[in-house]
């Protein structure tokens, strides 16, 4: 193997840091950096939920991870904890993974929605990888910056979420085109739908249970969404082998190819599919999925039942069970 596919060996380490690592995506790209030898923190704002998630590991790997409780939108904790993983572990890799997902329509959201958005996913990255940089430099490192195919494509309900992942996105390639000279590698990750079981952490806001109800079946839609497991083992080989960029599921990939060829029309198209989505019957705060009820019809309840069904297998493995801070990883 070339050091493009082999991480360095160390006596401590290589070190890996997941942020957003708790639960869902995060959780299963740390087993899969335990799986390939790393010494692996994992970074979330709740406790209990950091304590249950490296439990699962333990039980699943038979190794321990490191837990840091750590806000990714304050820039100084950011600072002390990127340090304590270098001092104590090396840094070798770093996955900026931490995300918000708000489903409503732009009418039931606010400034504010956009702005927390924008706090967690695009300064979360932001602060972890400018934390992350200098140490990466000594060691010729990874890091890894989770966008979206929401970020490639405005994606109708989902507007504070595409925003700041297409935020993230540009982030990702202005990074490995600066970094490169110093052999670090930054990769841009945009994933599809996946079977994470985020749709009882994501907050829905208008008509909350039809919202629940769309956005649960298209996440564990069998033609359209991934298993979540997969596209970690995915992810972390590709940050691992320093590609530039990794676009997951074919649906994301045809819609990346859709809008770069014919922007205007798949943004009609995108218009067309605003269309059948729910109205906003209300406006007041967003609530997550673990608290919508039942959509009405037995047409929305056909599709709820068909693809969360298997998003739902998903939950406990993913440690998505109990309703946390307001993060969807």
């Amino acid at each position: 193997m070339t050091d493009r596919t082999r991480l360095p060996h160390r006596t401590k380490g290589p070190g890996a840091l997941v942020t957003g690592g708790s639960r869902g995506l995060g959780l299963f790209m740390a087993r899969r950096l335990v799986e390939r030898g790393c010494v692996v923190t994992i970074a979330a704002r709740d406790a209990d939920e950091l304590a249950r998630a490296a439990a699962r590991l333990r039980e699943d790997t038979g190794v321990t991870v490191r837990t840091a409780v750590c806000d990714v939108r304050d820039r100084t904790a950011v600072r002390a904890l990127v340090r304590e993983v270098h001092e104590r572990d090396g840094l070798d890799l770093v996955i900026a993974n931490a995300g918000v997902i708000q489903v409503a329509p732009v009418e039931a959201v606010g400034a504010s929605e956009f702005g927390d958005a924008m706090d967690t996913m695009f300064f979360g990255a932001l602060h972890t990888s400018l934390e992350a940089l200098p140490y990466l430099r000594e060691t010729r490192g990874r890091l890894g910056l989770i966008g979206s195919v929401g970020g490639l494509t405005g994606v109708p309900h989902l507007l504070p979420y595409s925003c700041a992942k297409a935020a993230v996105g540009a982030l990702a390639e202005g990074l490995h085109a600066e970094a490169a000279a110093s052999g670090v590698s930054v990769t841009a990750v945009h994933p599809g739908l996946m079977r994470t079981g985020s749709h009882r952490q994501a907050e829905f806001g208008g008509d909350v249970d039809a919202e629940f109800g769309w956005f649960s079946a298209a996440a564990g839609a069998p033609l359209l969404s991934m298993d979540a497991e997969r596209a970690a083992r995915r992810i972390v080989d590709a940050v691992i082998q320093r590609r530039a960029r990794l676009v997951l599921t074919l649906p994301a990939k045809a819609a990346q190819l859709a809008h770069g060829v014919a922007p205007g029309l798949t943004t009609r198209l995108s218009g067309a599919v605003a269309r059948v989505l729910p109205t906003a019957s209300n406006h007041g705060p967003l609530r997550q999925g673990a608290e919508a009820g039942e959509p009405r019809g037995p047409i929305a309840k056909l599709l709820r039942a068909w693809g969360s069904a298997r998003n739902d297998r998903v939950v406990t493995r993913a440690n998505q069970e109990e309703p946390g801070p307001r993060t969807s990883s």
